[in-house]
């Protein structure tokens, strides 16, 4: 029972948790980054280059023969071409700068407001003391005296 509580102690800690969160949020974020790069910025990149796709480019070095087994199990010889796919190389790779490009900004925007953030927290004046503490204080005064 002492291995149940230990993990369930280190799977409680603040750290813990907050990596999970992290992990999820990011996940959900590189598929709306990776949206953004195949449905929106992709397109016009491709117009602009003369209605090229980049995902179809690729180069047949060759071809194999496989055996493939059938529903049946029967098994048949299947020819399949061998081949670079460089286009899709140069989609991940354009996934990736803006991928890079848009966590920068995310970052660069956060800590630029907290930056501003602790600058007026450190240009306001500090806080008025509580009548307690005013009154403790007088008190300290007087026994000094």
């Amino acid at each position: 029972m002492g291995l149940l509580k230990e993990f369930k102690e280190f799977a409680m800690r603040g750290n813990v948790v907050d990596m999970a969160v992290g992990i999820v949020i990011g996940a959900a974020f590189g598929k709306i980054v990776s949206s953004l790069v195949k449905d929106i910025i992709m397109p016009p990149i491709g117009l602009l280059m003369g209605g090229v796709d980049f995902t179809k480019w690729s180069t047949k070095i060759g071809t194999q023969t496989k055996d493939v087994v059938k529903d049946d199990g029967t098994t048949v010889k299947e020819t399949v071409d061998l081949v670079i796919s460089q286009g899709v190389f140069i989609q991940t790779v354009v996934d990736f700068v803006i991928v890079a490009a848009a966590i920068f900004l995310v970052i660069k925007l956060m800590n630029t407001a907290k930056a501003r953030f602790e600058k007026q927290k450190a240009a306001a004046p500090p806080a008025e003391p509580s009548a307690e503490v005013k009154l403790l204080t007088e008190i300290r005064d007087s026994l000094k005296k």
